[in-house]
């Protein structure tokens, strides 16, 4: 099979589609016929060389989908044939976390695409137990966004959804107005985004948000937001962001950031107002409910991927990625 490896991550760093011998399942895996993957932030520090966990040589890709071709001689309730979305995240089961029912805060983690193989291959083999069946008649580009949308579900989990209150996105980008759309669902009187990329913008006002400038100072909402959500991971738009919180209201750290960043911020504002600053970490029970809503209609998210690209063509879609060209990029490895 067809692979796109990482063979040297950071500055200079390389990749490279090599040739690898067909995966076999272990008794409890199956094996997916890779029909998109995802590519994203976390996919930048990987080829960065940023993430701690990350173990190379290694075939990245974590938003995968595809259809099963092979089944492990344990596994039962998956079958040949089967359209799948995989969880990529396998908790440990037996840490003080994962005991605890936080799974996603695992002290043993380990990824698909990130510590062991992923999905920038033609065939990945994966638990059978991280595979959701997706129902019939969800567009490739809808199955694609599973994974991502899942976070965002587990994102919304973690804010406090009072009907009526005002949000400000940061990030126009595939996270942030998966975020602005499920903020509608839970009651949201007003959804505005900020993006420094001019060239996202109107398609985020065409995506139904309130308001999407290139900063929020042009929003001229006094004393700021209830509800403030950084999809960035990047420094300054968490600092700002924390600025435009009011009183009484919740900063969801959502973005994935660079693990040696920091941030500077009043803590006696935090104290003074009874400001809540939350994370949300990947995926935590939200990969059926992200399968549901998509193929309710309640989130349409199609016209966000903009962009499907063979594996030969892996660093023009990285390079896509990095400038801030289209929306969401899937790698189809099974093209070309």
């Amino acid at each position: 099979m067809r692979a796109l490896v990482v063979t040297a991550p950071g500055k200079g760093g390389s990749t490279a589609v090599t040739e690898l011998p067909d995966p076999r399942p272990e008794p409890d895996e199956v094996v997916v016929r890779v029909t998109s993957c995802g590519l994203c932030g976390t996919d930048m520090h990987l080829l960065g060389g940023e993430l701690p966990a990350a173990v190379y040589p290694l075939v990245p890709g974590h938003e995968l989908t595809g259809e099963i071709v092979a089944v492990g001689a344990g596994v039962t309730g998956r079958a040949v044939g089967e359209r799948v979305a995989v969880d990529p995240n396998m908790p440990c089961g037996a840490c003080h976390y994962c005991r605890i029912g936080r799974g996603n805060l695992c002290e043993d983690y380990t990824a698909v695409g990130v510590t062991r193989a992923g999905g920038f291959a033609e065939l990945v083999a994966v638990p059978a137990r991280c595979c959701y069946v997706l129902p019939d008649g969800l567009s490739e580009a809808a199955a694609g966004l599973v994974e991502p949308l899942s976070c965002a579900v587990h994102g919304l989990s973690r804010l406090p959804r009072r009907p009526g209150e005002h949000y400000l996105i940061y990030g126009a980008g595939t996270m942030g107005l998966m975020m602005a759309a499920l903020v509608r669902t839970a009651g949201a009187a007003s959804v505005s985004v900020v993006d420094l990329n001019e060239g996202r913008l109107a398609f985020a006002e065409s995506f139904g948000v309130d308001a999407a400038v290139t900063g929020a100072d042009r929003l001229g909402r006094m004393p700021g937001f209830e509800v403030v959500v950084d999809a960035t991971g990047a420094v300054a738009a968490i600092e700002d962001g924390l600025g435009r919180v009011r009183r009484g209201g919740t900063f969801l750290q959502f973005g994935v950031a660079d693990p040696a960043g920091t941030a500077s911020f009043s803590p006696y504002r935090v104290y003074h107002h009874e400001i809540d600053i939350i994370g949300s970490m990947a995926v935590h029970h939200s990969f059926q409910p992200a399968i549901d809503l998509l193929a309710s209609g309640t989130v349409a998210l199609d016209a966000l991927v903009s962009d499907v690209h063979g594996l030969h063509e892996f660093d023009e879609a990285v390079a896509r990625f990095r400038a801030g060209t289209g929306r969401k990029i899937h790698i189809a490895p099974q093209k070309g």
